[in-house]
């Protein structure tokens, strides 16, 4: 009974710690600790958000420096959301 109720806390912590987290809703803080944004690109993403939300991945790569493909992407899987939508890698 023990082990069961250890599994089910270990699958509710994973699935807590792996939360995602909206660009345009975040603070700096939850933007900080996405793997991948530090303090620099977070407090840019900050700035850039008092001009108006993201749209989109697209958005946000071109009004974010150093944010392209490979990158969003990696962001992505990290658990960063753009409006509530994951990175859809180009075709």
């Amino acid at each position: 009974m023990l082990k069961k109720i250890l599994a089910v806390g270990c699958l509710l912590l994973a699935a807590v710690s792996y939360a995602a987290v909206d660009v345009n809703k975040a603070t700096q803080a939850e933007l900080d600790g996405i793997k991948g944004i530090g303090p620099g690109t977070a407090a840019a993403i900050m700035i850039e958000r008092k001009k108006g939300d993201f749209k989109d991945w697209a958005d946000f790569e071109n009004r974010v420096k150093g944010v392209k493909d490979k990158r969003a992407a990696k962001l992505s899987e990290a658990g960063l959301t753009v409006g509530g939508a994951s990175y859809a890698t180009k075709k």
